[in-house]
């Protein structure tokens, strides 16, 4: 057969394979040559991380790590020596159940946050809201990184090669809400690319609202420093006061300095002749890179973070696309940025990556994104439509 099914996971159908394993040699994309594929599924035993399902996606020179348990986020990758990770303090991956999200500082979220992709959203996605009496409003990032996916499915296409893994997760709550991730990732045999194409629908028959924001981090040895960030930009400000003093090294990563406090820069990307952002992390030697590209209609917004504490506690940077700021969601709502859905009415969204794992590639695909007009506008202080 040209192409091939696998459901492993169907909550309502009361399907559920614990491994499962593809391995076969496909044809690379480009030629004829052939590469060893696998694509493996397992359950992890044992402390925080027990009952947690993982899926390995090796393409024969990519692989990645994706965890339906945890909103179908990425754990981590490898493309040669390329490591797609970053070294969380947190001991993961970690299951939802030992995630408190409603802890009452609204802060519970980052006892699980070790991903190197992981959903921010989809009822909220930014900074911590309370109530007027100080209870938890909204918390931090959101729900959908600590909701399991109720449906997992493979598909392998001989003819081209392409390997996809589909995941559906709901979040959803009596008389507030039912939103639909329908979340699928697209490599191909020999690939040095991937695509991650996610759709959001309001599956009541009410009007809905949500918010979106991708968190891609990388941390050492990849990021490190002298390794720095190429975004092509309308416009950009510092978050806080803090990034104000870190402005005219924004794009640049420094020594791990611990006790230091973490810097954000907003942006209103710039685009090609097509719409698209290709944004760039470059290793401190040049000769590696990460590409990030999307479509402004999708994502008008993008954030990037630096975390620059020792290596233990969390040394990172994050590449943000998203549909809105990480504020706090009644100030986007004011602003105008939280993205309205009627009764079944759905919005997709697509990432696409690259690893270049040589200078010419890196500094080809640089020179591309410097060439692109755009008005470079740096804010000198938090602008305050932007920040809140």
């Amino acid at each position: 057969m040209s192409q091939q099914n696998w459901t492993l996971l169907d909550v309502k159908q009361g399907v559920f394979q614990e491994s499962f394993e593809f391995s076969e040699s496909l044809k690379q994309s480009g030629d004829n040559d052939l590469v060893p594929v696998c694509v493996s599924k397992y359950r992890l035993h044992g402390g925080i991380s027990d009952n947690i399902d993982v899926v390995n996606i090796d393409n024969g020179r990519l692989s990645l790590t994706v965890l339906p348990t945890r909103g179908m986020g990425i754990w981590k990758g490898q493309c040669g020596d390329v490591e797609l990770k970053w070294d969380s303090p947190i001991s993961g991956p970690v299951h939802p159940s030992w995630v408190p999200i409603d802890d009452p500082s609204g802060l519970g979220w980052l006892e699980g946050f070790d991903e190197w992709l992981v959903r921010c959203g989809l009822e909220s996605n930014g900074s911590p809201e309370f109530n007027t009496n100080g209870t938890l409003r909204y918390p931090l990032h959101g729900r959908i990184a600590n909701l399991p996916a109720q449906h997992l499915s493979l598909s392998i296409n001989r003819n081209n090669s392409e390997i996809t893994l589909a995941g559906k997760v709901m979040e959803s709550k009596l008389f507030f809400k039912k939103l639909e991730l329908h979340s699928s990732l697209t490599t191909f045999a020999g690939s040095t690319t991937f695509v991650i194409r996610d759709t959001i629908t309001n599956r009541s028959a009410e009007p809905s609202e949500f918010e979106l924001l991708y968190h891609i981090n990388t941390g050492q040895p990849f990021a490190s420093s002298g390794s720095r960030v190429v975004v092509p930009f309308e416009r950009m400000a510092p978050r806080t006061e803090t990034a104000v003093q870190n402005l005219s090294e924004w794009d640049k990563l420094g020594d791990e300095t611990p006790g230091s406090d973490e810097v954000v820069f907003f942006f209103e990307p710039g685009v090609d002749q097509n719409g698209y952002c290709k944004t760039l992390l470059i290793n401190a030697n040049e000769n590696r890179g990460l590409v990030l590209a999307f479509n402004r209609n999708n994502f008008p917004y993008f954030s990037f973070w630096k975390s620059q504490l020792a290596n233990t506690d969390g040394y990172v940077c994050g590449l943000e696309p998203s549909v809105n700021f990480p504020n706090n969601r009644s100030f986007e709502k004011e602003q105008g940025r939280v993205i309205a859905l009627k009764p079944h009415e759905s919005r997709t969204f697509e990432l696409y990556f690259e690893i270049l794992c040589n200078a010419e590639s890196v500094q080809k695909t640089e020179q591309e994104i410097r060439n692109i007009k755009t008005a470079n506008i740096i804010e000198p202080k938090p602008k305050k439509e932007w920040t809140s």
